[in-house]
């Protein structure tokens, strides 16, 4: 059974930075792709960013590319997602989640059924 914790989440201001992580625990060696899906108040739960796991492939929602970064450590169970020139309408609360599937690839890792395993969350809250 893989565990998953979110943690640096906090207030920033627009244009500013922040770097979120999420370590693992389990059978990690096991995911085929993790990802990073978003929530903002009254919304849909969002893709943001995914990565196939062995390969370090990664794969973004439009809104945020050239702006945010997946990577991983495989080693440390650790993926991270560092978020640049932020916006207020990045305000939302981040999730991370493992999928163990054997489907690969954009059309699936953007989709929320993909994920077996989800972290409960941190919360990102961009001032204007």
């Amino acid at each position: 059974q893989v565990q998953l914790v979110e943690s640096g989440g906090g207030l920033v201001q627009a244009g500013g930075s922040l770097r979120l992580s999420c370590a693992a625990s389990g059978r990690t060696n096991s995911a085929r792709a993790m990802g990073w899906f978003r929530q903002a108040p009254g919304k849909e739960r969002e893709f943001v960013a995914a990565i196939n796991w062995s390969s370090g492939s990664t794969y973004y929602a439009d809104s945020v590319k050239g702006r945010f970064t997946i990577s991983r450590i495989n080693a440390a169970n650790t993926m991270y997602l560092q978020m640049n020139s932020l916006k207020p309408d990045d305000t939302a609360v981040y999730y991370c989640a493992a999928g163990f599937g054997t489907r690969y690839g954009p059309p699936y890792y953007s989709r929320p059924l993909y994920y077996d395993t989800w972290g409960q969350g941190t919360q990102v809250t961009v001032s204007s």
